[in-house]
């Protein structure tokens, strides 16, 4: 605790306390739209710094829409995301990628470069945005293929490697430069339940040894109520979120009849 000064009384909490207080994400009134069609509206969240978070929904809910507006692939027709306070949908291009430089982002397909080995596609950002030298990156890229299990690896070519494999390179690549935010489209989606399960535990370490906050879009229950430490539940007939909660605890306590049949997979019905 820092020290207080002779005859002062209580203090203001420091910037890294408040920091710790604010929500690391918060998603206010926003409003998603193609042209005149809106897919959501109305959509309000927060995120704990350091937390699982896990979009959730049925198909053409519009999760994986959500998440490219996070993180700016899409604009929103109203409303904003903001990242520990700062509002990253009205930031100018600068500060916008200031902030998308704290980001690392695992696409479902994994996304590497079918060109180049997995050493280079790991390396990739390293070279865009560091200043390291070739070694120090090739140490770099050892530690993060090390961490996903990869060791052993670095002159594979994606075509060499298996589905899963390739998820975790891309994740490699995702977690080079130490992110605060890291994001996930489907990471289960195309894989083995052995290979899903393997990866949940990934996620689960790379949130313990990173500290890092974490979003994914699923509609995989396994890894639902595997990894999450809060969701949010698209609906995709009313076009808005209608539940927010720990998917255990929802399970048990949300009346709403769909989002049980969505966490219990219709198993009601058939009782």
């Amino acid at each position: 605790m820092r020290p207080q000064a002779a005859g002062q009384g209580s203090m203001e909490p420091d910037a890294d306390q408040q920091t710790a207080r604010r929500p690391h994400i918060e998603v206010r009134g926003l409003t998603m739209a193609y042209g005149d069609r809106v897919v959501l509206s109305g959509v309000n969240f927060t995120v704990k710094r350091g937390e699982i978070f896990v979009i959730m929904g049925g198909s053409g809910s519009g999760k994986s829409t959500l998440l490219r507006h996070m993180i700016g692939l899409i604009e929103p027709a109203t409303g904003e995301v903001l990242y520990n306070g700062v509002s990253f949908t009205r930031a100018d291009p600068e500060e916008r990628e200031a902030m998308l430089r704290r980001f690392g982002i695992l696409y479902q397909g994994g996304a590497l470069w079918s060109s180049m080995t997995l050493a280079e596609n790991v390396a990739l950002p390293l070279v865009e945005f560091t200043r390291l030298r070739p070694v120090e990156i090739r140490e770099v890229v050892s530690l993060k293929l090390a961490m996903v299990g990869l060791k052993g690896f670095e002159n594979f070519y994606p075509s060499e490697l298996s589905g899963g494999m390739r998820k975790r390179g891309g994740l490699a690549r995702a977690i080079a430069l130490d992110p605060e935010v890291l994001f996930f489209d489907e990471p289960s989606s195309g894989l083995d339940p052995l290979s899903a399960r393997l990866l949940d535990d990934l996620i689960l370490e790379l949130r313990a040894s990173l500290g890092a906050t974490i979003v994914v879009v699923s509609h995989d229950l396994a890894s639902i109520f595997a990894i999450a430490d809060d969701s949010l539940f698209l609906d995709a007939d009313t076009g808005t979120a209608i539940a927010q909660g720990n998917p255990k605890v929802l399970l048990e306590q949300c009346k709403d009849r769909r989002v049980r049949r969505f966490l219990t997979r219709g198993q009601e019905a058939a009782n």
